[in-house]
């Protein structure tokens, strides 16, 4: 990328979050229904605060809005609501379906799009479609009252875009300075008849004095007919500046009455501006002052016709907030489209660079300030009573106190941090914003999210929980990216993520490794349902079970930190040492994983040509377990091109290497060894070779197995007809589609679907093999068509079949897109070029599953996009 772009020099600014990105789209779009906001008996999160208590119940630990903008410790916060006139309340807070309430688990049930946004959020657009009849919130809740074979009751299943009745809400952001934020709201009647609606500019503070003495309450104030004040001894002043329109105020404060059935605290309570509006109650302050403000404007529009509302939030006062007004706007716009230029190869088809700026444009957009101090929640604050718990989540991470802007993975279905799609989240990231990958991933290591014993967090439903030991993997990515764009390797930054990454390590080894044979477990790791039963609670008589992917993940985590070492080692030779111990643990596993128990079973079937996860048994019997799933893909990650120049620099690191070797060379045997390079010079490290990589390929890429026209399935077609039954009382069987099983939510299924981050994965390692092995080494494609390509031609093709998810199909609309009545997003030319990124998709049609906004690791399809274009 170029230097000469205005965003790329406000990415290069130090200490970002006090310069251009102190302010963002750092709202979440759900903070009811989280875990943080739990404070009932028995752990009832999704029912303690649900979206109908949320309009009248002041959070503890942040905020939620559309579109939403506040700065980056959420002092102060801005974002529209509207208003058809017709519906029971304001539309402050996107609407969806709890955990208990979805035939497949929690689930939005609105639509909005992350349209653009720049790195540093000088720029951003979103677009929320709003009915201009009842919205449909209980028919939606009646509706989805069905079993888990149904598809889902969506929200245009209804009628409430019946005849193009619905506006088109478009809420844009552009910064004149750091401290200085337009705000525009445009909204558009879709509609053939003319219709009003009300829209409702909101400006509050999080409600940070209640339960923190040390911070005075904050206010605003009306100081002009068009102007609000608003002052607090966290971020100083602010002016609120906007045209026309009615000042409402009320409290950011919890209606007691309505929630407890007792007496506020406050006359004018949090959802004041709501009862106001909606139903004419006198519930906002007069006087014009509160904690939470809003400007009230009703916009009458004729068919087609576009209405645009300005305001303008500044440190300093404005003597004419609105001359450059516009001027500021265009010009934030055509940086944007500068940058994206730039970062998006222009020989790229327009098609495919849509879909990576909207990719890119939604992984900034779920952005979320996330707080959460454990000790805090579990005993209270100063002079507070601690919260009646009968058994409380996360009781051992009390060191873990979080408050940062981090990315989520969908910040309404999911509005919470998770460690190893937060690790995918940044391989796309550095390709926008290096700076903000690399402080992320160091984000999650340090002492006050990291536990002390060496545990990654995982998410706030179970800390504890363990997921796949993608870190690593990530941090090299966003190392070696970085250094390519760059030209400079970001040494301290691998150093210091390289020394917590070694206390990860050890807490796997001494966790994860219960008999000390470097064959490792841990449960679901992250694939939910992919097996027979839930790995984290196995059934009566199994006595131990050695995972395929734990045990691969740990021998991918060996080589990472290996390669991370030895590049280390080139300024250090104190990391030669550590690079020989991290050789020994990759051997030690790839051994391991063939030589299990007395019996010297391998997790490598011969028969089936295929890796099973092994089972002992409390009577003394071994066994497969012969489910063909992604399980048994995972050692292909275990994969790393060291070239020979790399040993030669470094020779105490080749001494302890041949060392090794030579003292136990039926370890090296498994991999490539030091003494054979290819012709350009590359080792080989890899607990694959060639035969078991050729005949996994065989059904990896095989159509009646694993291989998709839309990309790899989570488990093989092969069990479709042929379910695999374990002890006659567990049963997995090919589900493309939604779960049918309630299993770990049941808001996710890894029993046939495609999942972007894996495949994403398994490209990756086939580029790695073939640096390797080169063009000469074909295989078919797809298996038994007699087709054959090399590896890189493998990857190549894996790529377009998942850039097609994205792709218009036959009938004019992408094909993720499921059926509906009135065909919008085939014919409407307001919906049809709007992308939705979602967390997996049918392993037969492609049509998108589960969370509908998940740009976290489904943006994932802008890097095929751009590698594509690089390896064509």
């Amino acid at each position: 990328m170029g230097h000469t772009n205005s965003e790329t020099e406000r990415l290069s600014v130090p200490n970002n979050y006090k310069n251009w990105k102190k302010w963002g789209p750092y709202l979440a779009e759900r903070q009811w229904g989280t875990v943080r906001e739990d404070y009932s008996e028995h752990g009832e999160a999704w029912e303690f605060i649900d979206h109908e208590k949320a309009r009248s119940n002041a959070y503890r630990w942040g905020e939620e809005g559309i579109g939403g903008f506040c700065d980056s410790r959420e002092i102060l916060c801005l974002a529209p609501a509207f208003w058809n006139g017709k519906d029971p309340i304001l539309k402050e807070r996107l609407f969806g379906l709890t955990n208990n309430q979805g035939n497949h688990g929690e689930d939005v049930k609105e639509l909005y799009f992350h349209q653009l946004s720049t790195p540093t959020h000088t720029y951003n657009k979103y677009l929320y479609k709003y009915p201009q009849n009842e919205f449909p919130y209980s028919d939606l809740v009646n509706n989805n009252k069905r079993s888990r074979e149904e598809n889902e009751f969506e929200l245009l299943d209804s009628n409430a875009f019946k005849d193009n009745a619905y506006f088109d809400c478009y809420i844009e952001y552009a910064k004149a300075g750091i401290d200085d934020i337009l705000m525009k709201v445009t909204v558009v009647n879709r509609g053939a008849n003319d219709a009003s609606i009300h829209v409702l500019p909101h400006l509050w503070f999080r409600n940070f004095w209640k339960h923190n003495t040390r911070h005075p309450r904050p206010n605003m104030e009306s100081v002009a007919n068009n102007t609000i004040l608003s002052k607090s001894s966290r971020n100083g002043d602010y002016y609120f500046y906007h045209e026309h329109g009615e000042q409402l105020f009320c409290e950011n404060e919890t209606n007691n009455e309505r929630i407890y059935n007792v007496p506020s605290e406050y006359d004018y309570v949090k959802d004041g501006i709501n009862n106001h509006v909606v139903n004419g109650a006198s519930t906002v302050n007069t006087n014009k002052i509160g904690t939470k403000a809003a400007i009230w404007y009703k916009l009458d529009l004729k068919a087609g016709e576009e209405k645009s509302i300005n305001l303008r939030l500044s440190n300093v006062a404005l003597e004419n907030p609105w001359g450059d007004f516009e001027t500021l706007f265009n010009q934030r716009k055509q940086e944007c489209e500068a940058f994206y230029n730039e970062t998006i190869n222009e020989k790229i088809p327009e098609a495919h660079r849509a879909i990576a700026k909207s990719a890119f444009s939604g992984l900034l957009w779920t952005k979320q300030f996330y707080y959460f101090n454990i000790h805090k929640w579990l005993f209270g604050g100063t002079e507070e009573t601690p919260a009646n718990r009968s058994n409380p989540r996360n009781f051992s991470w009390q060191h873990l106190n979080n408050r940062h802007v981090i990315s989520m993975p969908d910040k309404w279905e999911y509005p919470w941090y998770a460690a190893w799609d937060l690790a995918f989240h940044m391989a796309s990231f550095v390709e926008i914003d290096p700076f903000f990958a690399k402080q992320q991933l160091l984000l999650v290591l340090q002492e006050s999210y990291m536990h002390p014993n060496g545990q990654i967090p995982a998410y706030e439903w179970n800390f504890s929980d363990v997921n796949p030991p993608v870190h690593s993997w990530a941090v090299w990515h966003v190392y070696e990216k970085d250094k390519v764009r760059t030209g400079k390797a970001d040494t301290p930054f691998l150093e210091k993520a390289f020394q917590k990454l070694l206390i990860n390590f050890t807490w796997w080894v001494n966790q994860k490794d219960t008999s000390g044979t470097d064959l490792f477990e841990g449960g679901f790791l992250g694939l939910d349902n992919i097996g027979v039963f839930d790995r984290n609670h196995m059934p009566e008589g199994i006595k131990k079970m050695q995972q395929a992917d734990a045990t691969s993940w740990m021998a991918m985590f060996s080589l990472n930190m290996l390669r991370m070492s030895l590049e280390l080692a080139k300024t250090n030779k104190i990391y030669e040492e550590v690079s020989a111990k991290f050789f020994r643990h990759f051997l030690n596993i790839a051994w391991a994983m063939h030589h299990i128990g007395k019996k010297d079973i391998s997790l490598w079937d011969d028969e089936d040509n295929f890796y099973y996860d092994v089972v002992e048994m409390s009577n003394g019997k071994t066994d497969r377990l012969r489910v063909r799933s992604l399980v048994g893909v995972i050692p292909m990650f275990a994969v790393e091109i060291m070239h020979k120049d790399l040993f030669e620099e470094l020779k105490d690191f080749r001494r302890r290497a041949n060392e090794i070797i030579r003292t136990r060379p039926d370890l090296a045997s498994l991999i490539s060894n030091l003494e054979n390079a290819n012709e350009d010079g590359n080792f080989l490290f890899s607990i694959m070779r060639g035969f078991r990589l050729e005949n996994l390929l065989k059904r990896l890429l095989d159509e009646n197995e694993f291989l998709s026209e839309f990309g790899i399935r989570s488990l093989s077609k092969f069990h479709k007809d042929h379910p695999f039954v374990f002890n006659n009382s567990h049963q997995i069987q090919y589900e493309p589609g939604e779960s049918r099983s309630a299993m770990f939510g049941g808001n996710s299924n890894w029993r046939g679907p495609i999942w972007m981050p894996l495949n994403y994965m398994i490209i990756q390692s086939l580029r790695k093999y073939y640096t390797f092995y080169g063009p000469t080494y074909v295989y078919e494609f797809p298996t038994g068509s007699g087709n054959k390509l090399n590896l890189k031609e493998i990857a190549n093709e894996l790529s377009k079949r998942l850039i097609k998810l994205f792709e218009r199909n036959d009938e004019g609309k992408f094909q993720y897109h499921a059926d509906d009545h009135e065909k919008h997003f085939a014919k409407d030319e307001h919906f049809r070029n709007e992308h939705f990124f979602y967390e997996f998709f049918d392993g037969d049609t492609g049509k998108g599953l589960g969370a509908s906004h998940q740009t976290g690791w489904t943006a994932l399809i802008a890097n095929l996009i751009l590698e594509l274009e690089k390896n064509s």
